[in-house]
């Protein structure tokens, strides 16, 4: 008779491991739901950290331009000035158009404020002149060129700008 209590418990450990495969089928759901996620997230933190390479190195791209924006001023002041010498002008004239050649091939663009209207985000007015010659707010000339970086700006132009005469 030990038997037959032994042959009823099989249908019921048959019947337990019915539900622990259902158990198992749903462990195995959810860690793979969680691969599939972790893999999304590790995905998605490797965009984030190139997308953070790639603006930090325009950044300090950028910074390093920007420190050089002085000499290149530096250089047009120098071309402006009355010198004797033609050999030092051709010479201080190929040097500043290498430099400027090979700022640009960095991301450097010269703005040309001259006869566009004053923007105050991309200008920085150094003098108002009353003036009839010109549109109110027109750039009149410039003090320091401005710069653009990759689309980015560098540094705003130092304009002379024009208003209507107070009559």
């Amino acid at each position: 008779m030990k038997d037959g209590p032994v042959n009823e418990e099989t249908p019921e450990s048959g019947a337990s491991a019915t539900p622990d495969a259902s158990v198992l089928e749903a462990e195995k759901a959810e860690l793979q739901d969680r691969l599939l996620r972790t893999q999304a997230e590790f995905q998605n933190l490797r965009r984030r950290v190139e997308k953070e390479k790639l603006e930090f190195s325009e950044y300090a791209s950028m910074e390093a331009v920007r420190a050089l924006l002085p000499v290149l001023d530096d250089f047009e002041r120098a071309l402006k000035s009355e010198n004797t010498g033609d050999e030092y002008v051709k010479g201080m004239q190929l040097i500043h158009q290498r430099f400027a050649a090979q700022l640009e091939k960095l991301g450097l663009e010269a703005m040309n404020a001259q006869g566009q209207p004053f923007d105050p985000h991309m200008h920085h007015a150094g003098e108002m002149v009353e003036t009839d010659e010109a549109e109110d707010h027109t750039v009149l000339g410039e003090f320091q060129r401005g710069y653009n970086f990759k689309g980015r700006l560098l540094r705003p132009a130092m304009v002379k700008v024009a208003v209507t005469p107070k009559n």
